[in-house]
């Protein structure tokens, strides 16, 4: 037996000894046909659109197939026709559930009392801004926040400018269509009954609460979604504005022929301001200003038990929309231009602060619109 010691196995490797060669290129190494046994880098869950692209643009981010388009438009559709059902049925079974009373049949309402009605229905439309933001990531594989505005969220400030310019529009407006209506009819166009400051108040805090989300949500599908949705295979936004303004029109119910009229013209503007200031938020803001104003007056007068809508509004009104809608987005517009409001996506995520000046790409031509 020899006295030397078993080598020790777990000791380092004296200086100097040779160490393991390094990898060879290539390593480490492919099956045959070129296929490695590694994986790649992992594919982002979301991609934007190239830089400089315009609002309606937004879907172009190369994930836009048949079968996701197709998958993105069924899950809008059905979305928006499915969710406000549920929201419906699951008020009027808490409203069963309370033992209140249900509105006569025949009608359009549902619940007994007027403001809890209109409120229910309000929230049942506000559902279609999750539905968009859903379906926009799941199948279009995008942000939500490109439905908003090309640099991917709701620019709060420039919300806040379009609605000092939007309410005293719309107050004078409706003043004007008020006056028009007491100067030819005379004290009948403005009766009804006060419900009193309490019931008033009331009205106007609950509805006022919703109706934001209401008008939010009917400008991220018609002015932000279906633009988006046809731009991502069209060049013009304006297929998209066109059919989008008369799917607005018709989503309102047939009424008065003036109403529609109102309606499609005042849509087609809005398609108009949407692209050219790159967002939602100016037709948001006059949307909110509008629906509010209009409820504000209604509750006033007592007349929330009145069914109706934009649909049915007379020929002044449309008259005077002729003027207001153009009125509003030339204003906006040139407001856009001086505060350098961005139309075209930014380049990068350092480049996410609002510019001061128009800082679009200059090799990207803007859209015709």
């Amino acid at each position: 037996m020899s006295d030397t010691p078993p080598p020790n196995v777990w000791a380092a490797p004296p200086a100097g000894a040779p160490q393991w060669p390094a990898p060879a290129q290539g390593w480490p190494p492919t099956a045959p046909g070129g296929l490695s046994f590694t994986a790649g880098p992992p594919q982002p869950r979301t991609e934007t659109a190239p830089a400089g692209s315009a609002y309606h643009e937004q879907a172009r981010n190369g994930r836009q197939k048949a079968p996701q388009r197709i998958g993105e438009f069924a899950l809008v559709l059905v979305g928006n026709l499915a969710v406000p059902l549920v929201v419906i049925a699951f008020g009027a079974l808490a409203w069963y559930v309370l033992g209140l009373d249900f509105a006569p049949d025949g009608g359009d309402r549902i619940l007994g009392d007027p403001l809890a009605d209109e409120a229910l229905g309000l929230l049942s439309i506000a559902t279609g801004i999750p539905v968009v933001l859903l379906a926009v990531r799941w199948c279009g594989s995008r942000p939500g926040g490109t439905v908003a505005s090309v640099v991917g969220r709701l620019r709060w400030g420039w919300l806040a400018r379009c609605a000092a310019v939007a309410f005293p529009l719309i107050v004078l407006q409706m003043g004007g269509l008020a006056l028009w209506g007491y100067l030819s009819e005379g004290e009948e166009s403005l009766a009804g009954d006060f419900p009193g400051w309490s019931g008033f108040l009331l009205g106007l805090v609950v509805l006022w609460a919703l109706i934001p989300f209401q008008a939010a949500a009917e400008e991220f599908v018609f002015r932000g979604w279906l633009a988006q949705f046809f731009g991502g295979f069209l060049k013009s936004p304006w297929p998209g504005i066109v059919i989008a303004s008369a799917l607005f029109a018709v989503a309102h119910g047939f009424g008065e022929w003036s109403g529609f009229a109102l309606l499609f013209y005042s849509a087609l503007w809005w398609g108009w301001l949407t692209i050219r200031t790159g967002g939602l938020e100016a037709v948001i803001a006059v949307h909110v200003a509008n629906n509010m104003t209009a409820y504000a007056i209604t509750v006033a007068l007592g007349q929330l038990a009145e069914s109706g809508n934009a649909a049915d509004a007379p020929w002044q009104a449309l008259v005077l929309e002729l003027v207001a809608a153009p009125a509003y987005c030339l204003l906006i517009a040139k407001l856009a231009t001086a505060h350098g409001v961005r139309r075209l996506s930014p380049g990068g995520p350092a480049d996410r602060a609002e510019p001061t000046g128009r800082a679009e790409p200059a090799d990207r031509a803007e859209p015709a619109v």
